[in-house]
């Protein structure tokens, strides 16, 4: 009763009056003509005048407002992150043509480990973001990415979708086109069920808690050895494990908590090609990703869903790259995938999450290249190398050069994510994360397109694999390119790049 009597005294009543005025004005809500800040002074605005005044009258209208603001500070507070996960299986039936070595024999003959889709959906305000990671070599085409993006839209409202892959080498090969009114097969099931997974997320967002560390590990070699004579030397296996440059060990780590600190997401980011694998292995199998995700699973008794974030490994091997399955080729990519897996547990049980008010910004631009090779030739070396059924596959890529998406996200204004459409060399990862005007960058390869490899420009003069042969089609700097772009987008999602020049907001 107390209480209720100071509120309802006239003195009390115009002296709180005032001081809501006070804090209308120095917080930047002064009704439109009474001013900006720095404009007209509280006085100017009429605090202290009499009932009959325009400002009175303002007053009144807000001073419930007022009051419940003051009562419930954190109802005006900026909202919270939400996010929620899911995950199904993706492996398609067997006998079907496999990814990544071009001298395989025969399709698919079983399962050594399931292949996954992971989702995490992150949602500020009314924007929705689903990151989807597959078990598989290379994202779809273009043309399944947009249907998933629309049906994905219409179904869960989100505002955008970013596929990548892990780039196994032991996957399924995937089409760029198919024949008219020919619709791909088991790609179409994959998507109607990824496109549930999404769904399913959106049904569990939660509020969450985000943090980030980084680890080191060895796990692999550059397979581009420069000789002393200037020549480069295809380095494919490296038992020895001797020293390589450049390699880029970082393990980054973004950890998506509960708001009562349970592990919902623990992403993986790193760099190292999954083909621990070789050619004679015709059993689908996630590679050393898989067992790098069941051991920082095991490592949190199973309560979050890992998802491994490959990076920019165009030049860079495992150790144990495309091991002999009669020589412990199963227990080589254990090894592997358990080295990394243990590093990336360690980092993330260090990780403290914190709230804080949610932003999500993010884009995808379309950059025009043109090919780097004369296209006849390029034709000519195909057939060469590949045979005639991968110069016909190469038809599509003759005339002009498509653009190619190059996605930029940025959590909070503080975790940046940039995408590439392809296998990107290390040194480009590692720029990335040198110049990026935040602290938490994180390089995603294989995202939302295959576009082949985007070596360095001094990677592509010293040639190689991936470096100046059919492998890489897109002209020289590209990768440089797409590191810049995304550095910029970060810039003005920061709001330090504007279209307005200095001129104007002296």
């Amino acid at each position: 009763m107390l209480l209720r009597r100071s509120f309802a005294s006239p003195a009390y009543r115009r002296q709180a009056q005032d001081d809501t005025w006070r804090t209308v004005m120095l917080s930047g809500l002064c009704p439109r003509g009474y001013g900006r800040w720095g404009e007209r002074s509280i006085a100017d605005c009429g605090v202290g005048k009499t009932e009959g005044g325009i400002v009175l009258r303002i007053l009144k209208g807000m001073w419930v407002f007022c009051l419940l603001f003051l009562a419930s500070p954190l109802s005006l507070a900026g909202a919270g992150l939400k996010a929620g996960v899911a995950k199904v299986e993706i492996t398609p039936p067997t006998g079907l043509r496999m990814y990544g070595f071009s001298n395989r024999k025969g399709g698919s003959t079983g399962t050594l480990d399931p292949l996954m889709a992971r989702v995490l959906v992150l949602e500020a305000g009314e924007k929705r973001l689903a990151l989807v990671i597959l078990d598989l070599g290379r994202p779809f085409a273009e043309a399944w990415i947009q249907r998933l993006r629309e049906d994905a839209r219409k179904t869960s409202g989100i505002s955008y979708v970013l596929l990548a892959a892990i780039h196994t080498h032991s996957g399924p090969a995937i089409r760029d086109e198919y024949p008219p009114q020919k619709s791909p097969d088991w790609e179409t099931g994959v998507l109607e069920k990824v496109e549930k997974a999404i769904a399913e997320a959106c049904q569990h967002l939660a509020e969450a808690r985000l943090g980030t560390g980084y680890g080191s590990v060895d796990i692999g070699h550059n397979r581009l050895r420069l000789e002393p004579d200037g020549t480069i030397f295809w380095f494919e296996r490296n038992n020895t494990m001797v020293p390589t440059s450049p390699v880029d060990p970082t393990v980054s780590v973004l950890r998506v908590d509960t708001v009562e600190g349970t592990p919902l997401a623990i992403l993986v980011n790193y760099a190292c090609h999954p083909v621990v694998f070789g050619s004679d292995n015709l059993q689908y199998s996630a590679d050393y990703p898989g067992v790098m995700i069941r051991t920082v699973e095991q490592a949190f008794a199973g309560k979050p869903l890992c998802m491994f974030v490959q990076g920019a490994p165009g030049d860079i091997n495992p150790y144990y790259a495309v091991h002999p399955l009669g020589q412990d080729a199963v227990k080589m990519r254990d090894w592997t995938g358990e080295r990394l897996g243990g590093e990336a547990a360690r980092v993330a049980k260090s990780i403290q999450t914190a709230a804080s008010d949610a932003t999500l910004d993010f884009a995808e631009d379309r950059l025009e290249f043109r090919p780097r090779w004369n296209m006849e030739r390029f034709r000519e070396a195909v057939r060469a190398s590949w045979g005639p059924e991968a110069a016909e596959s190469f038809e599509q890529r003759r005339g002009e050069m498509p653009r190619l998406p190059v996605a930029t996200v940025l959590i909070n204004k503080r975790i940046a994510l940039m995408t590439v459409p392809g296998e990107a060399f290390v040194q480009h990862q590692m720029a990335w994360r040198q110049r990026c005007p935040v602290r938490d960058a994180f390089f995603l390869g294989y995202a939302n397109g295959d576009y082949g490899y985007f070596p360095t420009i001094r990677a592509a003069s010293l040639g190689g694999y991936g470096a100046a042969n059919t492998a890489t089609w897109v002209e020289v700097g590209a990768g440089e390119r797409m590191v810049d772009h995304a550095i910029v987008k970060v810039y003005e999602m920061l709001g330090r790049l504007t279209d307005i020049p200095e001129d104007l907001k002296k």
